[in-house]
């Protein structure tokens, strides 16, 4: 029987449980997430030109040689991590393949990740071309944040069957709550581009012999600090207005997560920049970065979509399908 005939017999949308789909959705997020902090890890032991060349590895090798050594290895083997990510994207659009008509959601946001991939391989392809030009660089990061991003949207996502995916309910913000959570996703997004103009400028090319974007790195980074200042402003104002409302408890325990990462995060950078950038804490800030973002949209999300929230009890009353 079609979904539509379904939904005119019974007066309600089929019910589907998507445990391997929510596992998937989870392990998109966490392999995003990997990906940059191994890509950091390339950057700051300079093995971003372990593999000279690209696709392959050398002229006349796929995959690393002993004559490349270490960094060989380290570039190599984020090489080989992408094809985790291609693996749990396929397996994520086959997943919800048979669900794409009622969960286009779904199946859109797969596809979107799955395209990033092959998308991010040619950025990396010509950042080894370029020498590690540091923007290309940077790119390569920017877009990181993005598909971390769609997959924290995933996996908000994942968790609704299709009948309370179908349903549309008020925002569990307010209207000024949900102002601040787009304005702390847009400081966030500010925030974490500025800082890779503050990476183009400092002394972690990736190589020894790539060049930096020529800008000055401590006004860059003082730069840097005021979508810091205000998203650190913007986030304990939501707190206090979430608090002093009567909002969905989701909601607030998102703010509370995105505010504890704001706070590790900007402790993370003053530190470094204080101790003159060691690579613990800088690897640790780029891991920051990839969780803020995250927290920042699951926060935002949370506050402002109208489908049902993951885990609580959907509505009785549901939108119709067109037959």
């Amino acid at each position: 029987m079609t979904f539509p005939a379904l939904t005119r017999l019974t007066g309600r949308l089929p019910r589907t449980t998507t445990p391997l789909v929510r596992r998937l959705a989870i392990a998109s997020l966490v392999s995003q997430i990997a990906i940059v902090v191994t890509g950091g890890a390339v950057r700051l032991t300079a093995s971003g030109l372990g593999c000279p060349e690209w696709p392959r590895c050398t002229p006349e090798s796929i995959v690393t040689t002993p004559e490349m050594g270490f960094h060989g290895v380290i570039e190599f083997g984020n090489r080989l991590l992408t094809f985790v990510l291609v693996i749990i994207a396929v397996a994520m659009i086959v997943a919800v393949l048979g669900m794409r008509r009622e969960r286009k959601d779904l199946f859109r946001l797969s596809v979107g990740l799955f395209l990033g991939i092959p998308a991010q391989a040619v950025i990396g392809g010509i950042t080894v071309w370029t020498g590690l030009n540091p923007w290309i660089v940077g790119l390569h990061f920017i877009v990181s944040m993005v598909l971390v991003a769609l997959a924290t949207v995933l996996v908000n996502r994942a968790r609704l069957t299709t009948e309370q995916y179908a349903i549309r309910r008020p925002a569990a913000a307010p209207a000024l709550l949900r102002q601040l959570l787009v304005t702390s996703t847009v400081l966030t997004s500010v925030a974490v581009v500025l800082g890779v103009i503050v990476t183009g400028s400092g002394p972690h090319a990736g190589d020894h012999g790539a060049a930096r974007n020529g800008l000055d790195s401590d006004l860059m980074t003082r730069l840097h600090a005021v979508p810091v200042y205000l998203l650190v402003a913007t986030v304990a104002l939501a707190v206090v207005v979430a608090y002093r409302t009567d909002v969905h408890a989701k909601l607030r325990k998102a703010l509370v997560l995105l505010t504890a990462v704001v706070l590790v995060q900007g402790a993370i950078g003053y530190t470094q920049h204080f101790l003159h950038l060691p690579v613990v804490l800088v690897a640790l800030h780029m891991l920051g970065a990839s969780l803020l973002m995250a927290a920042a949209v699951h926060a935002h999300y949370t506050g402002t979509t109208r489908r049902t929230l993951p885990g609580t009890v959907a509505a009785t009353r549901v939108r119709q399908p067109v037959a």
